[in-house]
């Protein structure tokens, strides 16, 4: 976490404490387990050949993930609020992990298909559940750069899975696997290990953490308890009502977009990059420089939302400028400038989920948040099952990416100009309220 020099003292080391036991072992568990859901990008430069793939059956493929995904989203987020965050994300950790690693022995087309399904229903709830997990230990003030850093592990795991994902493909015939094969056992393993470490190092609440000293606890409980107090004054809702709440469906229409644009340049963006006439080795380092960019983005503009108390325009900006960027990759020609186009639309693409999912912990507390948060997460992600699909038929209709690429980054343009708009109006009511001076 960032130097917090202006904040009491009290607040500085509770805020460092927790930051330190927590942050970066969801980070570790989030760099794998969204490592072994999008490096099917990577195994399908040779697995689309040898099971027989055409661009249309791998895009439906990578999206059909995020059809189990969504159906199993909320039930997900609503037990992991029953039975506790601890044992909800250690469970996810472990069937993600065998389900990635089933990965290796699709035969065809079905199996394919299958196992992805498998996989979106196993990783359902990981993201929304650790969002809603922050939100138990966080004061308001400091959720945009906590979360940010949470996220950094995506394009953390650019940077080095992307590598990584490349040099593993040379493995092909070792042992008498494919490079594929081996790609999808090797990245599966650390999630497996990491199920137990959950178990043991996190606790559900402050309440249960002996190991921060006690008055930091006690301010911690008494800030939060506060803050959720004064949400819940203002208006409480039930789960059922949170579900069909507006504010929640446009939230979740919003982040549809942002997965849309999200989904359609990390599945399809080693094939571009191989296309021009790149080896495996050298399509992962290219690859690892939009996540360069996007790491760098995440963290400042997390911040700068914090530090600005506003949430709404640097979500609309940071997407609206995501879909600029990606339909500039598609009118230019220029190899150079594509990559360099698609790198700024992947930076402000991520850059836009911190500010985002500090929004709904500013209206809804307890099972609500818990569900509404699974809401948003679960409708938003069908967009990670139909871009996919959409581009991978395009692509095969008119034999390039670029139109069904264009299409989608007009989509989040237009969706992100209606944030703005319609939240300007929803800042002043739900902005958080800072715990001391901006840091």
């Amino acid at each position: 976490m960032p130097p917090m020099d202006r904040a009491p003292d009290i607040e500085r080391r509770a805020i460092r404490h927790i930051a330190i036991r927590i942050i970066p072992l969801l980070m570790l568990c989030y760099f794998f387990a969204y490592l072994d859901r999008v490096n099917l990008s990577f195994a399908s430069l040779q697995m689309n050949k040898a099971l027989g793939l055409s661009a249309s059956a791998y895009g439906l493929g990578a999206g059909l993930f995020f059809l189990t995904y969504c159906l199993c989203e909320i039930p997900s987020n609503l037990l992991l609020y029953r039975f506790g965050a601890t044992r909800w994300i250690a469970r996810i950790m472990f069937t993600l992990g065998l389900c990635a690693a089933g990965m290796a022995f699709v035969s065809g087309r079905t199996s394919f298909y299958v196992v992805r399904l498998l996989l979106g229903a196993a990783e359902a709830g990981f993201y929304p559940g650790v969002l809603f997990f922050l939100t138990l230990w966080f004061p308001s003030a400091y959720r945009a750069r906590v979360l940010a850093v949470f996220i950094a592990a995506i394009p953390v795991s650019g940077i080095l899975g992307a590598p990584l994902s490349g040099l593993l493909l040379s493995l092909d015939g070792v042992a008498g696997l494919k490079g594929w094969q081996w790609l999808y056992l090797i990245e599966a393993a650390p999630a497996l290990a990491l199920a137990p470490v959950v178990i043991m190092r996190l606790q559900n609440n402050p309440d249960d953490a002996a190991w921060l000293p006690a008055d930091e606890r006690h301010w911690l409980i008494g800030q939060l308890r506060g803050e959720r107090a004064e949400v819940e004054r203002k208006q409480t809702y039930s789960v059922l009502q949170c579900l069909t709440n507006p504010r929640v469906l446009f939230l979740a229409a919003i982040y549809f977009s942002n997965v849309c644009l999200l989904n359609s340049i990390t599945f399809f963006l080693p094939q571009i990059v191989k296309s021009f006439g790149l080896s495996n080795l050298q399509t992962g380092f290219i690859v690892a420089i939009p996540s360069l960019l996007a790491l760098a983005a995440l963290i400042f503009w997390g911040r700068r939302s914090d530090r600005r108390r506003e949430r709404y325009g640097h979500a609309a900006f940071a997407n609206f400028l995501g879909g600029a960027a990606l339909l500039a990759s598609v009118l230019l020609n220029d190899p150079a400038a594509r990559i360099a186009a698609i790198a700024v639309a992947f930076a402000c693409t991520l850059a836009f989920t911190a500010p985002f999912w500090s929004i709904p912990g500013t209206f809804l507390t307890g099972a609500a948040a818990a569900g509404g948060i699974g809401a948003i997460s679960a409708l938003g992600v069908i967009g990670g099952f139909l871009s996919p699909w959409f581009i991978g038929a395009v692509k095969d209709a008119t034999g390039d990416f670029r139109v069904g690429l264009g299409a989608i980054a007009v989509l989040a343009m237009l969706v992100a100009s209606a944030l703005y708009f319609i939240g300007r109006g929803e800042s002043a009511r739900t902005v958080s309220t800072p715990l001391s001076k901006p840091i």
